[in-house]
């Protein structure tokens, strides 16, 4: 696939990705903000990229592992940066417990690690579907 074709597929994948994590902030919180469309687009993309890094036979559990990670890490850093730099107050888990610095805790990691699986799926089907890649196929562990 040629440079520009890799921008053009990621920027369409951010973007779905991006839609995607403001409609469950939207499901989950009842709002959101704008700042989520480019977090979830950049969270969708870097779980996408899991496939460049590990090797093709990775159980799904594992790649679930780590997109939860990514998207923690993700949450993290944006956080510092919106709501602790900037002081928009995009969101604050200091009152849930296992919580680092009131940006991500515990609790929100184990969900985002759920959310992973069809991130992961739709992420390689997509690929499959409009841009040829070869047919994901999955194991659990």
């Amino acid at each position: 696939m040629k440079k520009r074709n890799t921008v053009l597929v990621h920027a369409i994948l951010g973007a779905i990705g991006g839609a995607a994590y403001v409609g469950i902030e939207f499901l989950w919180r009842g709002h959101s903000h704008w700042s989520m469309f480019f977090l979830g687009g950049a969270c969708f993309i870097l779980i996408g990229l899991l496939n460049e890094v590990l090797p093709g036979d990775t159980p799904l559990a594992e790649q679930m592992f780590f997109g939860a990670l990514l998207v923690t890490a993700a949450e993290l850093l944006a956080g510092l940066l919106l709501n602790r730099w900037m002081g928009l107050g995009v969101w604050d888990y200091t009152s849930i417990p296992c919580n680092l610095w009131g940006q991500v805790c515990l609790p929100y990691a184990a969900l985002w690690f759920l959310l992973s699986a069809p991130a992961v799926v739709l992420e390689d089907y997509m690929h499959h579907w409009w841009f040829g890649a070869e047919k994901p196929a999955y194991r659990l562990v």
